[in-house]
């Protein structure tokens, strides 16, 4: 009986750990996707106007430009994803780090319109793990 109990409460500690994971991952997604509304740039839409599911956080072509010119203004946004560009030269900690200081890994901010946020590190982590458990 007594190896029982333990087991028992060795499965409930381990299946305890693995909602903390994706509560941060379901946190990360609605920073990204309610608050930031980053597929707003970040993913291309559809002929009907819909965001394109199958390349969400991709990248796309912008949409909207500056009525003056904005030096430095961007006409795309680059691929999120943990398979982007931008993942592959950056790296985890360098993004956590431009979430929370608002500068590249150059010590600059983003071009525009990229927003220059300055964000907690918890939020910050959580904004990277969602990105990361994107296809």
């Amino acid at each position: 009986m007594k190896l029982f109990t333990i087991s028992v409460i060795s499965a409930c500690a381990f299946v305890g750990q693995a909602p903390a994971q994706s509560d941060k991952v379901a946190r990360g997604k609605y920073l990204v996707e309610e608050v930031g509304r980053c597929q707003e740039c970040h993913t291309p839409k559809t002929a009907d106007g819909q965001f394109d599911k199958e390349k969400w956080m991709k990248g796309a072509v912008l949409n909207f430009q500056p009525i003056e010119p904005v030096k430095g203004w961007h006409k795309t946004s680059p691929d999120v994803t943990r398979a982007g560009r931008l993942w592959q030269k950056w790296g985890e900690l360098t993004l956590i780090k431009f979430l929370t200081t608002g500068n590249g890994p150059s010590g600059k901010p983003a071009d525009p319109p990229m927003p220059t946020d300055k964000m907690k590190q918890d939020d910050a982590e959580a904004i990277v793990d969602y990105l990361k458990s994107l296809k």
